[in-house]
């Protein structure tokens, strides 16, 4: 897919690329959207062949994304399915260095990998960097992954990047990094040498809660085509409507991102001061423990905020409370969603409070935000 003035698209800054990538050639009544491929069938002779290998609608998503992250970029038809694409092909034996916490659902799957006495798995405090150096390379075999999550889900933490994918690479081991909650001008892992970025393309990219995607983004283009072929095998492609719909989503990432952001740090700010709330982990704080990475390698503080109450039942009664703000799992939406991760199997045992409550900040009035958890609070 070609983008208007693409020879001078290194030059554009990322706002611009939303709006500008994936979009069809500029010829008279020629459609400025790239129109939607509903045929898993394509005549013979071209570079495809069938729709296995992706539609238009995937080339221009996957084309925007890659020119965001600075890299190649695989669309997968879930976030799951592009971890699977990474994971599932490991020799058999292989060492993988994790976060103690991060997304749960990530951690079962490679938990039931464990019981399958397909990898090692090695827990560690991401934030600790000579803990990471040890994990990486002190046991009797070096890992093979390096596994982080830029920023951590729902406990906000930031590792330092450039220096653990250094120390990643000095032992061979790929550097993965889930940066679906910074999205991708939050954080482009690759320019911080990071050798593999993933997102949920279902949270901020798309924006509207309506469709399940992964992204996988490399600067190695042998990686890059390995990771297609994977998918083709795994038969794991999105569909083109998902694929439109994903980058029409994305077209309006900056400004709901901004809107988003500004709101989050009202909000947190406010929390921190109500006598219900205990603790407030937020990007933006001053005193967040990883501040320091927070500034150097974050575009801004992010929509996402949690917190937790005085006990798991004011916590859920909260949950309950809100009437504008959704209980429901999710984030990156238009719509503030909130809930108690530590309800999840497996939440607290990385280390999640019980109490805790993960609030995913949308664009409506921030005004209208502060009423609904105010008057939710004081129940």
């Amino acid at each position: 897919m070609s983008t208007p003035g693409e020879d001078d698209a290194e030059m554009l800054r990322p706002e611009s690329l939303l709006v500008t990538g994936g979009r069809p050639p500029r010829t008279p009544d020629a459609p400025v959207n790239t129109p939607i491929t509903l045929s898993a069938t394509t005549h013979a002779g071209g570079e495809r062949g069938y729709a296995r290998s992706g539609t238009d609608n995937t080339l221009a998503l996957e084309a925007t994304i890659g020119a965001l992250e600075g890299g190649l970029t695989t669309a997968f038809s879930a976030g799951m399915a592009a971890s699977n694409a990474i994971l599932d092909w490991l020799p058999l034996g292989s060492a993988v260095v994790i976060p103690t916490s991060f997304y749960n659902l990530q951690r079962s799957y490679l938990d039931a990998l464990v019981a399958l006495g397909r990898i090692e798995l090695r827990p560690v405090d991401v934030t600790d960097d000579r803990a990471v150096v040890q994990a990486l390379s002190s046991h009797h075999t070096a890992a093979a992954v390096l596994w982080l999550e830029l920023p951590s889900n729902p406990l906000l933490q930031v590792p330092d990047l450039p220096v653990l994918a250094a120390a990643a690479k000095s032992v061979g081991a790929l550097t993965v990094v889930d940066s679906t909650v910074a999205t991708p001008l939050g954080i482009q892992p690759l320019r911080h040498g990071g050798d593999v970025v993933m997102h949920s393309a279902s949270k901020a990219i798309s924006g509207h809660s309506d469709l399940i995607m992964g992204l996988l983004s490399t600067a190695d283009p042998e990686l890059d085509a390995q990771y297609k072929q994977r998918r083709t095998l795994a038969g794991s492609l999105p569909g083109g409507l998902d694929c439109y719909l994903s980058l029409r989503g994305l077209r309006t990432l900056s400004v709901r991102l901004e809107r988003a952001c500004a709101s989050t740090a009202v909000l947190a700010g406010r929390l921190a001061e109500h006598p219900a709330v205990r603790t407030v982990h937020y990007l933006g704080d001053p005193a967040h423990p990883n501040a320091k990475q927070v500034a150097s390698l974050l575009g801004n503080h992010g929509a996402l905020l949690s917190f937790t109450t005085d006990s798991v039942r004011r916590a859920d009664e909260l949950c309950a409370r809100v009437r504008l703000i959704t209980h429901a799992t999710s984030l990156g939406g238009v719509e503030s969603l909130m809930e108690r991760r530590g309800a999840y199997p497996g939440e607290i045992a990385q280390g999640t409070p019980a109490e805790m409550v993960r609030l995913a900040v949308g664009i409506e009035h921030v005004e209208d935000l502060w009423d609904d958890l105010e008057q939710a609070l004081s129940g």
